[in-house]
């Protein structure tokens, strides 16, 4: 867990979106995908009570006011290993998991998930539709100008989906460049910005991994891109594709290590900081791996950055 590289300069882009642990089954993601769209649309209906935030020079009452109320609400974009649903058709990942224990901790019972669209995370956020977002999403300069980010849970690089054997021998995202094979990622990965700095001319955008690992097993893509430990959990199970060993993304010819983050409305500093607070227990102890590991993460994902340092460029 030593210091990290410093980020390179990030392209301005849309907003960008990996468990071993028990397998999730093909059939179980489908389901989970349907079960998504019920609990997004119940959510939107019955659990869409708002909470109002306060003015932003005093750094918000939200915590006060989930204590009141005993709930939380979080954002999620229903991917593996952050927040998806699981074989018993209950939310889980790593940011469910951790959310509950650390805001058991700031004295709220219960962590009510809200599955959106990862696209609509931060407009959700603002638009009061739920309280924080916890989603793994990446921490970059512009999206600290949107929201306010708790410190990284975890850091993470690519990988790719290739089918059995890696027949084209893709190992960097140059690699897909050099042989011109047909790429894919999700709608507003980080990923397209590094397929584009490595000279990848078309990116085919699909709406989740599971897209992503159909496009490859049936020939419609050569590989997908996404991040390390999310590939590799798609990928078990499968006959017909397989995951790549971590890939490391370039962006202004420097290496890439991104780190992801629960996001705050920009007042709500109070619960922001209270939230890290917390979170930093949970390093020191090796707690938060310990949270982490049912769902992929290996001390290799642990990380001591600040949030700071991502959101300064």
């Amino acid at each position: 867990m030593n210091h990290e590289p410093r980020q390179p300069r990030r392209p301005e882009r849309s907003e960008p979106s990996a468990a071993h642990g028990p397998h999730i089954g093909r059939r179980s993601l489908l389901a989970g995908a349907a079960a998504l769209g019920t609990l997004a649309a119940a959510g939107a209906t019955s659990g869409c009570s708002r909470v109002a935030t306060a003015d932003a020079g005093d750094g918000g009452r939200l915590l006060e006011q989930l204590r009141a109320k005993g709930t939380v609400r979080l954002g999620l974009a229903g991917e593996q290993p952050f927040g998806y649903i699981g074989r018993d058709g209950e939310m889980t990942g790593s940011s469910p998991v951790i959310a509950r224990r650390i805001f058991r901790e700031l004295g709220v019972a219960e962590v009510q998930p809200f599955p959106t669209e990862f696209g609509s995370l931060i407009t959700g956020l603002n638009a009061l539709q739920f309280d924080i977002v916890g989603a793994g999403m990446f921490i970059t300069p512009a999206r600290c100008e949107q929201v306010v980010f708790s410190d990284p849970e975890y850091r993470m690089l690519s990988g790719f989906l290739v089918p059995k054997g890696n027949p084209k021998k893709l190992r960097s995202f140059a690699d897909v460049a050099e042989t011109g094979a047909r790429l894919a990622t999700g709608v507003g990965y980080a990923e397209i910005d590094y397929a584009r700095e490595a000279g990848v001319k078309d990116v085919v955008t699909l709406p989740d991994q599971l897209a992503g690992l159909l496009a490859v097993e049936q020939g419609r893509a050569d590989v997908f891109a996404g991040t390390a430990v999310a590939v590799r959990n798609v990928a078990e199970g499968s006959s017909r594709a397989e995951a790549t060993p971590e890939v490391t993304p370039y962006l202004d010819g420097k290496p890439v290590i991104d780190v992801g983050g629960f996001a705050f409305r920009s007042p709500e500093t109070r619960l922001r900081d209270a939230f890290n607070r917390e979170l930093h227990k949970l390093k020191r102890s090796g707690e938060l791996l310990e949270l982490m590991r049912p769902f992929g993460f290996r001390e290799a994902q642990m990380t001591n950055v600040r949030a700071r340092e991502r959101c300064t460029g």
